[in-house]
């Protein structure tokens, strides 16, 4: 190291030779400050460097220019009256680029009698920057790391190979339940008596974490099961530094509301939130049971399918909250009617299940009874009575299914036969063809592909005037010729669109198809008036009169040939609903008339404000005329009824000329069958009535048919 030194001024004594020697053998960053003026005499090169001054900026300066703290002013200002003053400290001086620097200053008095002010003062400063430097970026790193295991939800706890504690967090104190003042003292052995306390098993607890902590490189995870009921997951791994396990860190999870959760949903799956009862899941899981029991012990078993008989209503009139009420009062009544070994299941709504562990059709017929006897019962909630019937399907292992599935579906069935046989009963399941339920499958699905393919055609029946022998109209039936099946009669194909909900889409097509094509004759020049029949499922939708109204807009047919065909039933179902839409028709013009009159329950309050125009007499009545007596008597009063009413009366299914003249001296306005024509093709409706000449083609007779004159 090079000293640097200055030549003194006069008031200046040279620094011996031992001192600048002593400068320039130092280490450490140093100034010689002389001791009577106190000012600098000599730098060392490690001092030049640490403050990035030249040695000509420092020698001959006043010793306050080292003076960076109140501190070091204080010290010189006493080391005036006192030599023997020393100083040992951490400061701060700043670099010539205003950076400032931690230091480690030391000044201490070299006496000289020969030199003024009886000696020198060394200044030696050691740079603790870089060591400050990384003990501040130690500490960010810890506390980062802190901040990182506080932030986790995890408790976490580090440990040395010896197991001694290192580092936690508060989340692994808050899960043991630790006192703060326990963790703060070290005390190692005292947590892990803690620890051990807490878990319902204490020596296996430290046997297994004895084995972890023996093991330095093992991974492991375990379940620990606490006093208090909770539980928690314990994951530990080996901590490594430079490739050597330093240490061992354990993380901590409270399994409790996982747990918890995964039960409950275990027990909705298996369970009705409304009733508490086994759902249909719980009630399959225990049929399969109970199937294995029946095959070991050749027993048999019953299931029963019980479901409420116009539950809707109390939903309806009631409200939900009492719907609810009543479910729950069920569940405890069929509970009631069964041995602890048998099993009740609500399967959904308001249908449930009964399983009979070794029953046969008498065991299953006694349960049936009780749940009818229990059902019974009025139901009394607040100041409402009221009684709740219910429908019970019975099938019995193994003769109705060997499956849940089976089983679940023949009781269904059995149930089914109830509702429509009066609802209030059981039934013992019927085994039906499988065969016949696949082909009804199969006849909706060729009949939904038939109508997107243009496989369905209408035909129209000539309505003849029994007084003139005019043709007054036509009716338009729907024929199906199915590729492979060949034709398919309307009664195999209508009953299963009812049943599925297809009439809907077949109804529409056959009324745009009908109203075209009469539409299509008036362009032609022949007026001839069409009826359509109309299912009670289409006659129920909502948007059925605007259906109607677009039919007519669009083909530019007068509402006055177009009449609706409609059954008793969709007219008695819900009448002042039913007087609504009628009278929404009746508005656009259109002709309506009763279908299949005689064959329900009609009520002449309802015939007398409908806005109907005719009634056509069911076939059924027909076939037997004139000689049966009691087809002649219903005829006649049907007839009697529509006169005094004011109605048309026409009658279907007319195929002899005794029919005929019997219908016409009853006074029967109008007929169709085979007599006169079958239903025909529009080319050969044409042929048969138009263009052979019949009155009632252009120019011939016309007839006054609901008010309208056509």
């Amino acid at each position: 190291m090079t000293l640097v030194s200055l030549q003194l001024p006069p008031f200046s004594t040279a620094a011996p030779l031992a001192q600048a020697a002593l400068l320039e053998g130092m280490l450490e960053a140093a100034w010689l400050v002389d001791g009577g003026s106190r000012r600098i005499l000599a730098v060392n090169a490690g001092a030049v460097a640490l403050l990035g001054s030249s040695a000509g900026q420092w020698v001959g300066q006043s010793v306050e220019s080292l003076a960076s703290t109140p501190e070091d002013l204080l010290f010189w200002q006493e080391a005036a009256q006192d030599s023997s003053a020393q100083l040992l400290s951490d400061t701060l001086l700043r670099h010539a680029d205003g950076q400032m620097l931690w230091v480690t200053r030391r000044i201490s008095f070299i006496r000289d009698a020969a030199a003024s002010g009886g000696g020198f003062w060394l200044v030696s400063v050691r740079d603790q920057t870089p060591q400050r430097q990384a003990e501040e970026e130690r500490e960010a790193l810890v506390a980062e790391l802190q901040a990182t295991l506080e932030s986790t939800a995890d408790g976490i706890l580090v440990v040395d190979l010896a197991g001694r504690i290192r580092s936690f967090n508060r989340r692994f104190a808050s899960l043991w339940g630790i006192p703060p003042d326990l963790l703060r003292e070290r005390n190692d052995e005292a947590v892990q008596t803690w620890m051990r306390r807490s878990v319902v098993d204490g020596a296996a607890y430290m046997a297994r974490q004895a084995a972890i902590q023996d093991a330095a490189l093992l991974q492991s995870s375990d379940v620990i099961s606490l006093l208090d009921g909770r539980v928690l997951e314990r994951v530990s791994l080996p901590q490594f530094s430079r490739g050597r396990p330093i240490g061992r860190v354990y993380s901590y999870r409270d399994l409790s509301e996982k747990l918890a959760a995964s039960q409950r949903i275990e027990e909705l799956a298996h369970s009705d939130m409304l009733t508490g009862l086994p759902n249909r899941r719980a009630l399959a899981e225990r049929i399969d049971h109970a199937h294995a029991m029946a095959k070991r012990e050749s027993a048999p078993f019953a299931l029963l399918n019980v479901d409420l008989d116009r539950f809707k209503q109390i939903n309806d009139t009631l409200g939900h909250s009492y719907g609810d009420r009543v479910l729950r009062e069920v569940a405890e009544r069929l509970k009631a009617c069964l041995r602890e070994v048998d099993l009740v299941a609500r399967l959904g709504a308001d249908e449930f299940a009964l399983l009979i562990h070794q029953a046969d059709a008498r065991g299953a017929e006694n349960a049936a009874r009780r749940v009818q006897e229990a059902m019974a019962r009025p139901f009394c909630f607040d100041t409402l009575s009221f009684t709740v019937t219910c429908s019970t399907g019975i099938a019995l292992f193994p003769g109705d299914g060997s499956s849940a599935d089976e089983l679940l579906g023949s009781a269904e069935q059995a149930m089914h036969w109830v509702k429509e046989s009066g609802r209030a009963a059981f039934h013992f399941h019927q085994p039906r063809k499988d065969v016949d339920l696949l082909s009804r499958m199969r006849l909706d699905h060729a009949m939904r592909q038939a109508l997107q393919e243009g496989q369905f055609r209408l035909h129209y029946q000539p309505q003849i005037n029994l007084a003139n022998g005019q043709v007054i109209g036509a009716e338009a039936l729907i024929r199906w010729r199915d590729p492979l099946r060949g034709e398919i009669s309307p009664s195999e194909f209508i009953p299963v669109a009812e049943e599925s909900g297809f009439i809907v889409a077949i109804g529409e097509w056959v009324l745009h198809q009908a109203v075209e094509q009469a539409a299509r004759w008036l362009r032609q020049g022949w007026r001839m008036p069409v009826a359509v029949n109309v299912s009670a499922l289409q006659f129920q939708q909502s948007q059925f009169a605007d259906t109607v109204a677009h039919a007519l807009r669009a083909s530019g047919l007068p509402p006055g040939l177009l009449e609706l065909e409609l059954t008793e039933s969709i007219l008695l179902r819900d009448a002042e609903e039913a007087l609504r839409r009628l009278q929404s028709l009746a508005a656009l013009g259109v002709g309506m008339s009763i279908d299949d009159f005689g064959t329900g329950y009609s009520s002449l309050g309802y015939l007398k404000r409908f806005p109907i125009q005719r009634l056509k007499i069911d076939r059924s009545f027909v076939t037997g005329l004139p000689a049966d007596a009691s087809d002649a008597g219903i005829v006649n009063a049907i007839i009697q009824m529509g006169q005094a009413l004011r109605l048309h009366v026409i009658a279907e299914g007319v195929e002899t000329d005794a029919q005929r003249d019997f219908l016409l001296r009853a006074g029967c306005d109008e007929f169709q069958g085979y007599l006169y024509a079958p239903a025909l093709g529009p080319q050969e409706f044409e042929e048969r009535v138009w263009r052979s000449g019949n009155p009632s083609s252009p120019g011939g007779g016309m007839r006054l048919m609901g008010g309208l004159l056509i």
